[in-house]
């Protein structure tokens, strides 16, 4: 047992029968009355968000799990299936665990977090960003740039990405995968 001082973002928690990670936290200490700490959870089963406060040394149950490094291989539908790097041994899973699956180019490396006890996937984790090649966008025109302007651009994995005007078909580019916006156009 842990108490609400040992929150962090991405600890893992058993609250409510289920199994939840810490999104966001925030200590608050009011002027008046007793501290306690806002947090945002995920639910590793169902995927869903939820928004709950911890009064300050309320006792949370935390689910030990190991980090591995494992590498995207392809999906079908909605199992995506990956290959531990050190094993070699695949796993499968649905596409709700994903936080940004439509980012997620064959051959990328991401984190995934194992429960020890029953040795099930909980969640994954995907690198800051990542390289992906634009396959279609409009053409830009010239003389529009008086604000930051932005076109809808489709990269290879098939997502929609709003990119500035001066990104043309075949340039990599550089996404944010927490928010999956546009960061910056890489030269080769």
């Amino acid at each position: 047992m842990a108490s609400t001082s040992d929150i962090r973002n991405g600890l893992c928690i058993k609250y409510n029968n289920d199994i939840f990670k810490i999104v966001e936290f925030l200590h608050v200490k009011p002027g008046k009355g007793p501290a306690f700490v806002r947090t945002k959870m995920k639910s590793l089963t169902s995927g869903k968000t939820l928004d709950n406060t911890f009064s300050a040394g309320h006792k949370i149950d935390v689910v030990r799990v190991e980090t591995h490094t494992f590498q995207y291989l392809y999906n079908e539908g909605n199992d995506y299936h990956f290959m531990n790097n050190e094993t070699f041994e695949q796993i499968t899973l649905e596409k709700n665990i994903l936080d940004a699956p439509e980012l997620l180019k064959e051959g990328t490396n991401v984190m995934v977090q194992i429960n020890t006890e029953t040795e099930a996937p909980l969640s994954v984790d995907m690198p800051a960003s990542i390289v992906l090649e634009v396959t279609y966008t409009e053409p830009g025109v010239k003389g529009n740039t008086a604000t930051n302007a932005t076109k809808p651009a489709t990269v290879e994995t098939g997502a929609q990405v709003n990119v500035p005007l001066f990104i043309n078909e075949g340039d990599k580019i550089k996404i944010d995968t927490a928010s999956g916006s546009y960061i910056e156009r890489i030269k080769e």
